[in-house]
């Protein structure tokens, strides 16, 4: 089989869409997690190199972008039912641009949850909102609304037992959402500019009890889209989000509750995805027609896996963190563990997706721990950890030599 576009092709592509120094989407300029070569804080603190920070006007847990001088981030202004999806924008001083409400929240349920969970995405001219509550939004940078929709009063409200935790992503200027849930799942294309609808397509799989529910984000490779949920991964095409191939055997057991939380990530020419609750890890070679559940699995390891942090990989490598605090060392083509690195116990699990920077994966507890691990050759090793009154979900970014965390209360900027 051949794969869908030349990783190196890929990554160059994903790259030239973003400036030097930005952070358009969830998982970075390359979609998996990796920061550009920079001069990045390895120590810091609740006053150790700090910055700046900013108070957050309400709950929520989705990660900053960053293009340019803009430092976009989504959160709810005000507390519960009478509060607001909410819309912020600082400059890289941390002060405040603007601060837009875009409707009635939709309250998170979980302890690190939210209304508002899913991650700003950008194209350079508009930014895309999406929330819990459905609504679905385009913003200029200067905080005007050009658009504004809601999923869920057109075509169901979403039957996820937790919160809503896939972003938007971009497209063949498009904005892209994928709603994967019990009852009708569906992919769905909004055309950049006025917010009308491109495509619309069904994903519907047989599973068993809230194996249907997916929280995972799509990739965009090229001018092909690739979607976790509901025990399968599917390529579709950019242009009507027709389905191009599928890969199962994810579940071979067809067990109840295997709900998707950490997305997949993909690099090399592999897609790397957890799966079932943190029991599994699996390789699957990207490309093909049809089904390629057979002919495209690379490998599988049982006992490794995550249930809610999504993996790193880059060049060759898969650095994958545990709920529980393992980080794991592996081949993205054989599989084969070259390393591994326990982070000290404390309270509570891993729910942020790391992130690495010149060769440190960063890695956010819920409970207000952050640890820094050098990932070398000869091995890993703490370099720093420090302790912050805070609760953390969202994955910290890392830009032009300085580092941001988003806590429940607060968002931070942290620099040499």
């Amino acid at each position: 089989m051949k794969t869908l576009i030349p990783c190196a092709t890929l990554l160059l592509s994903l790259v030239l869409n973003a400036p030097a120094g930005d952070w358009p989407n969830w998982r970075g300029p390359t979609q998996n997690g990796v920061a550009e070569p920079g001069d990045y804080p390895t120590a810091f603190g609740p006053e150790q190199n700090l910055k700046w920070k900013a108070a957050m006007p309400g709950r929520g847990s989705s990660t900053p972008i960053i293009w340019g001088d803009n430092v976009f981030i989504t959160s709810g202004i005000g507390k519960g039912t009478k509060g607001q999806d909410g819309a912020l924008c600082y400059d890289r001083n941390g002060t405040l641009r603007w601060q837009v409400e875009l409707g009635k929240q939709r309250p998170g349920k979980h302890k690190n949850g939210s209304g508002s969970n899913p991650s700003v995405v950008t194209d350079g001219n508009l930014i895309f909102t999406y929330y819990k509550s459905g609504t679905l939004a385009a913003l200029d940078f200067n905080g005007k609304i050009k658009w504004k929709t809601n999923l869920q009063k057109s075509y169901g409200e979403d039957s996820l037992w937790w919160d809503l935790g896939t972003s938007p992503v971009l497209a063949g200027g498009n904005v892209i959402v994928a709603v994967m849930h019990e009852g009708n799942s569906y992919v769905v294309a909004f055309k950049q500019e006025d917010g009308s609808v491109a495509w619309k397509v069904d994903r519907n799989f047989a599973c068993e009890k809230e194996t249907h529910q997916s929280y995972s984000t799509p990739t965009v490779l090229g001018d092909k889209l690739i979607i976790w949920g509901a025990d399968h991964i599917t390529g579709h095409k950019v242009g009507d989000g027709s389905t191009i191939w599928t890969s199962s055997g994810l579940n071979p057991e067809n067990k109840a509750y295997w709900r998707m939380i950490a997305s997949q990530s993909i690099s090399d020419g592999v897609c790397v995805v957890p799966y079932g609750r943190a029991g599994y890890l699996a390789g699957i070679k990207i490309g093909g027609t049809g089904d390629i559940t057979t002919s495209n699995r690379l490998w599988t390891k049982n006992g490794i896996g995550s249930d809610v942090p999504t993996p790193v990989t880059v060049n060759g490598k898969v650095y994958h963190l545990s709920d529980k605090g393992q980080i794991t060392l592996l081949d993205i083509q054989t599989g084969n563990v070259a390393g591994e690195f326990q982070i000290q116990k404390g309270r509570g699990k891993f729910y942020a997706s790391p992130t690495l920077a010149n060769g440190h994966l960063y890695c956010l507890r819920e409970e207000g721990d952050v640890y820094v691990v050098e990932v070398a050759p000869s091995g890993m090793q703490l370099v720093s950890q420090a302790t912050f009154d805070d609760r953390f979900a969202a994955a910290p970014v890392l830009v032009d030599g300085h580092l941001f965390l988003r806590g429940v209360k607060t968002l931070y900027c942290f620099g040499k």
